[in-house]
């Protein structure tokens, strides 16, 4: 398969050109081709004339959206609208990464989010996400959207960032109140070259590691795989930006995402606790 990939340097690109190693793959970032330019998109498109865009570029840091202006929109709105009209224009598929953000984050805990559940985000990043995915619906029949959450993986990363403060501090603060999924980008890319090989039906999946944590357990867990003697003190998010003196865009209280549309289509999701245990392993600690 002929495959255009943009944001090909970031991090969960990375893992979508190991898991479809063997394709001819044709990488971009902003260097090679700026996504919020339509005549620039649309010309590379027509060049290459792939059977597949994975789009994996993305503003993405959700406290600097807040106030870093038009870009944010430019960057995850603007630019997959116009590669759904370039998929469009050439007859290829779009395959797009969402996020649990387009949701508004205050369903009841005891339950998850389904695909089609009203779309309600309260920060720059979930509103420009949310635009994002009805750009590509507007623009384009032949598509998927796959929407994750709390994702790690080869780079910058909760899990590296736990593994630091772990050895190096006797105790530290997490918050226990935000429910979700730990997602391994080696998991995500999975699901995209699945979706891919097996042809499942188009449309928007949610796409996170099965089972529901919080940040919280989800650090008591990594100590406890990687070996570090770590005390972990549970705090609520309102006491946690009081503890740190920080501002932040409002997080999701729940960002549990249901995958049995996903698992209907034939793709197997590995448990969070499962691949934080191979991730460990692949960073050499454990």
């Amino acid at each position: 398969m002929k495959i255009l990939v943009t944001g090909a340097n970031g991090m969960l690109a990375k893992s979508v050109r190991k898991r479809l190693e063997g394709n001819e793959l044709i990488c971009t970032d902003v260097e090679d081709l700026d996504i919020t330019n339509e005549d620039d998109v649309l010309k590379k498109v027509a060049e290459v004339k792939p059977e597949y865009i994975i789009n994996c570029a993305a503003y993405t840091a959700v406290d600097k959206a807040e106030t870093a202006g038009e870009i944010v929109e430019k960057i995850n709105a603007d630019g997959p609208r116009n590669l759904a009209k370039a998929a469009k224009e050439n007859d290829c598929v779009l395959v797009h990464v969402s996020t649990d953000y387009v949701f508004g984050g205050d369903l009841d805990v005891e339950k998850d989010y389904k695909e089609d559940d009203p779309k309600a985000p309260v920060t720059a990043y979930g509103i420009t996400k949310l635009k994002g995915e009805e750009a590509i619906e507007a623009n384009t029949d032949k598509y998927y959207i796959f929407r994750t959450a709390w994702l790690y993986g080869d780079g910058n990363n909760f899990v590296r960032t736990m593994l630091k403060l772990g050895d190096t501090k006797d105790e530290i603060s997490v918050v226990n109140d935000q429910h979700g999924s730990p997602t391994y980008a080696e998991d995500l890319a999975n699901f995209i070259a699945e979706a891919i090989e097996k042809k499942i039906p188009y449309g928007v999946y949610n796409a996170t590691n099965e089972g529901y944590t919080t940040w919280f357990d989800f650090t008591k867990a990594i100590f406890e795989d990687a070996g570090i003697i770590c005390k972990v003190n549970p705090v609520s998010t309102e006491k946690y930006i009081e503890m740190m003196k920080v501002t932040q865009a409002k997080r999701p209280k729940n960002s549990q995402l249901s995958k049995d549309k996903l698992k209907n289509a034939g793709i197997e999701v590995p448990e969070w606790e499962d691949a934080l245990k191979r991730y460990l392993k692949a960073e050499g600690r454990m």
